[in-house]
């Protein structure tokens, strides 16, 4: 009976070791995901910026070439908008 308290007890203070090393690790990944999404919640933010400067200065350029350079740099920055918020949706 006491070697059953015991074994019972070994096997306790495992389970709880493994669920330690679990919470640390599932800690660490919670962590580096909250970093990314703040990184990515500032190249949305940057991303915004540089949108709406583009979308003044085509309008203020005349050039069909100009405007289509400016649509293609702002589809490419919708692009990652998109990549960005996928990441934090994740």
């Amino acid at each position: 009976m006491l070697d059953t308290i015991k074994a019972d007890i070994e096997r306790l203070i495992a389970a709880y070791e493994r669920e330690k090393g679990r919470n640390a690790s599932l800690s660490a990944a919670l962590e580096e995901s909250r970093r990314e999404a703040a990184t990515c919640k500032k190249k949305i933010e940057e991303l915004n910026k540089e949108i709406e400067k583009l979308k003044l200065q085509t309008v203020f350029t005349g050039s069909s070439a100009d405007n289509e350079a400016a649509k293609k740099k702002v589809d490419k920055m919708i692009r990652e908008l998109d990549r960005c918020i996928a990441l934090m949706e994740a």
